[in-house]
């Protein structure tokens, strides 16, 4: 009897479960991001960043005190190993944020007497060192190309106020600081996207958390990946007022390219994070005079979604980079440092999936991933090659 054998499909395991998880889940058809039960929406409006972290790393909400413990815990972590410094001091000024993150990342390793070795309680130590470090080095590494001081840490100020205040070197106002904190809590985790992924599959190894997370960094480089709000970014940019959107928008889809922003991969709704993103897009450009961006980003949402209706007779939707790239410019914050403040927030999330990956979902030990694909041959066919010599060829 012949047997029936599936073409594979090269869809990028969309659709594909590869694991069991008690960290996230992302109901695409309802437009539901839920964090350890919680939805996003409750998360965003009542937790911070740090409640976040720790929800995700311990599994549960903490108590006041465990909280501030945590809290403290993240501060004492924030004063990374001077030699990171000098090195970041060596590294050209053009030199992609990205790439010092992911360069300098397993440096801070530095700060972690028991990296490496086994045992979650000495991965817990390493996530928050992670968590605290990586947002020195970026604040830091934007200080030194544009040949500013250094700024250390205050730890009078939590997290997401005490990077923008390294960033700067001025204390934010009490409205921005919450925008940025809020930032942080949409982007900590989203299930097993592409970086995600990347840092499961290295700790599937049973690589240390730096390794892992390093990984990740690098996937989250992509411009498919965290680098698609620098894209809404220089889509902004690119069309310039207001009046100008309709006819970009032509040009766009006429010639079958994407409106950057619209569309996701797993919502088939508006993002629920763009929606918590969008009216904070309009006040931070309230508050900076800039409120172009917002309103250019508001009048593309509408005509794209009606344009996009109109030719594909179907709908589309805005996901988060659409309005994050608004916030973060409006902030003032370097356009290629919004792939960067993706890890700073994200690495919570990351970290959390080393943990179970290697710990909690595992029985006995962690499976290795070693997925197959199909071989379909290549110049001589999908056969063995006869090996010629040299003179032969």
């Amino acid at each position: 009897m012949n047997e029936c054998i599936l073409p594979v499909m090269n869809t990028g395991l969309r659709g594909v479960d590869i694991a069991s998880s008690k960290i996230c889940d992302v109901r695409g058809k309802e437009g539901k991001l839920i964090y350890r039960g919680f939805l996003i929406e409750d998360l965003a409006q009542n937790a911070g960043f740090e409640e976040i972290c720790f929800l995700l790393l311990y599994e549960r909400l903490p108590k006041k005190q465990e909280l501030n413990d945590f809290s403290q815990s993240l501060k004492q972590k924030r004063q990374i190993p001077e030699n990171i410094f000098s090195f970041l001091k060596t590294l050209p000024f053009d030199t992609n944020p990205m790439d010092v993150l992911q360069i300098t990342t397993p440096l801070l390793m530095q700060n972690d007497e028991t990296a490496g070795e086994p045992g979650i309680e000495n991965t817990l130590f390493s996530a928050e060192n992670l968590i605290a470090g990586i947002a020195t080095i970026t604040a830091a590494w934007d200080r030194i190309r544009n040949k500013r001081q250094i700024v250390p840490p205050d730890n009078d100020l939590n997290h997401a106020t005490n990077f923008l205040y390294m960033l700067t070197g001025e204390i934010p106002d009490d409205e921005t600081a919450h925008f940025f904190d809020t930032s942080l809590v949409l982007h900590a985790e989203h299930s097993f996207n592409a970086s995600t992924f990347t840092a499961r599959q290295v700790a599937s190894t049973r690589a240390h958390i730096y390794a892992a997370v390093s990984a990740a960094i690098g996937s989250l480089s992509g411009a498919l990946h965290g680098g698609a709000n620098v894209r809404v970014m220089k889509m902004l940019k690119k069309i310039g007022s207001v009046d100008k959107i309709d006819a970009y928008i032509n040009d766009l889809l006429n010639s079958g390219e994407l409106i950057m922003g619209l569309g996701h991969a797993v919502y088939q709704t508006d993002d629920p994070r763009a929606i918590i993103l969008a009216p904070m897009s309009k006040r931070m450009g309230q508050i900076a005079n800039q409120p172009l961006w917002y309103e250019l980003s508001r009048e593309l949402e509408k005509k794209g979604k009606a344009a996009f209706k109109a030719k594909k007779q179907r709908k589309i939707f805005s996901n988060v980079d659409f309005y994050s790239a608004s916030l973060f410019y409006s902030m003032g914050i370097a356009t290629d440092l919004f792939s960067p403040l993706f890890a700073i927030s994200r690495v919570s999330g990351w970290s959390a999936h080393v943990i179970e990956e290697q710990f909690a979902m595992a029985a006995p030990k962690p499976s290795l991933y070693r997925p197959g694909a199909e071989y379909v041959g290549d110049y001589c066919g999908p056969y063995e090659c006869v090996f010629t010599d040299m003179d032969e060829r």
